[in-house]
């Protein structure tokens, strides 16, 4: 929750989420949590914990929509699912939720000062969640495995390396590519001197345009 309530002191936040009725909510590790989510205007907070929101098709096919980790913000308003996707929430590990009705943000009459830096502090959230589903769009319209993790690497190095947050057949989900293809692609790039790969670092050996 830090960056949603950067430059807003304890005891203004305490009061900020009393006048918003804001809810804690925790949950489980494994278990599909929050399903009417998508139906209603809600902001949630992931104050701790690993959450997946995933989408599966008739043919039981998984991808990954989002990947959210402690401080993530995630809901109708601000994530990549919309109410024509039947996306679950998913709970990697177990996790603590804060939630507020995007209905008492925008009808909020609170003159508190803390309120404005609340609002400024959502919109640029906003604002970098929408740079973060650009770069998802972009790695996602690639036609070919390999482009796709190319893009991928492209849009995650640091220092000519790549450290997975996802397990590999979470990454698989995330490109919404087959995990077996995508491994017989990693070993391709591997053989042909364009990465090196331990564990989950993954090393680039060339020069990214």
């Amino acid at each position: 929750m830090d960056e949603l309530f950067k430059n807003i002191n304890d005891a203004e936040k305490n009061i900020l989420l009393q006048s918003l009725e804001a809810n804690i909510m925790n949950f489980k590790k494994n278990n599909i949590i929050l399903s009417s989510i998508k139906d209603q205007n809600f902001i949630c907070i992931l104050v701790y914990g690993h959450l997946q929101i995933i989408k599966n098709d008739y043919n039981g096919n998984k991808t990954i929509i989002e990947d959210l980790y402690e401080n993530d913000l995630f809901g109708t308003m601000i994530s990549s699912i919309t109410t024509n996707l039947e996306c679950d929430f998913y709970t990697k590990e177990d996790s603590k939720i804060l939630l507020i009705d995007f209905d008492d943000v925008i009808n909020n009459k609170s003159s508190l000062p803390c309120f404005n830096q609340f609002l400024k502090n959502m919109l640029l959230i906003i604002s970098n969640k929408i740079l973060e589903n650009n770069k998802r769009i972009e790695i996602l319209t690639n036609k070919t495995i390999r482009d796709k993790l190319l893009s991928y690497f492209k849009n995650n190095v640091k220092n000519k390396k790549i450290h997975l947050t996802l397990s590999y057949t979470d990454l698989a989900d995330y490109l919404a590519v087959n995990r077996s293809a995508m491994s017989r692609e990693l070993k391709n790039l591997k053989n042909e001197g364009f990465i090196e790969v331990k564990g989950k670092t993954i090393y680039l050996l060339y020069d990214i345009l």
